[in-house]
């Protein structure tokens, strides 16, 4: 029973759409009309800018810490990495946003971050250079997963090992039109790096 209940808070907490809050409250825009279409932090930098962009990536990141964090709060015996996949779920398909949300790379993070800050680290670090590179948001998320999964491997975190590999296949799987457009040509590159 305990465990339901961190999982129904997990989920509301990912469902919350940061992304929908900032537009209309910021920028009287609902920024699932504009870009992609996603509620997530890449769309709301190319709709809104740099500003709303970070306050978006931001709060999708701590919404993942603050579900991994609750059993550590609330003293519960649950496993925190279990529990902050259902924010990520929550993230991907928010309650609050008719079941539409993001691709679940920050809050996964988040969730990492509250688990382990040096893999999250490891993970961000392996972004911003991969991102550096080649100028693509997507390819940089998914490759970052896939560091995480060495990084954790190497340190021998099997537990880790798991989620970061789940979350991986999530960010994948919510990126398959994005492989599609890098394999073509089409994908939007950012410019500010």
């Amino acid at each position: 029973m305990e465990y339901v209940l961190y999982i129904l808070i997990a989920y509301l907490l990912g469902s919350i759409p940061s992304g929908l809050i900032v537009g209309k409250i910021g920028y009287d825009t609902d920024i699932r009309e504009h870009g992609s279409g996603n509620l997530g932090g890449t769309n709301t930098f190319r709709v809104l800018g740099i500003k709303a962009g970070l306050i978006v990536t931001i709060a999708d990141i701590l919404k993942g810490t603050a579900a991994a964090a609750l059993p550590y709060f609330m003293g519960a015996e649950v496993i925190p990495l279990v529990i902050g996949i259902f924010a990520v779920v929550g993230h991907m398909y928010p309650v609050f946003a008719g079941f539409k949300g993001g691709k679940a790379v920050a809050t996964s993070g988040g969730v990492i971050l509250g688990v382990n800050p040096i893999i999250f680290a490891v993970l961000l670090l392996s972004f911003f250079i991969v991102l550096y590179l080649s100028k693509y948001v997507s390819l940089s998320s998914m490759i970052s997963g896939i560091v995480g999964i060495i990084a954790t491997l190497v340190v021998q975190d099997y537990g880790l090992t798991i989620i970061i590999s789940l979350f991986t296949i999530f960010v994948i799987y919510r990126h398959r039109a994005n492989i599609k457009r890098i394999i073509n040509k089409t994908e939007p590159k950012i410019t500010w790096m």
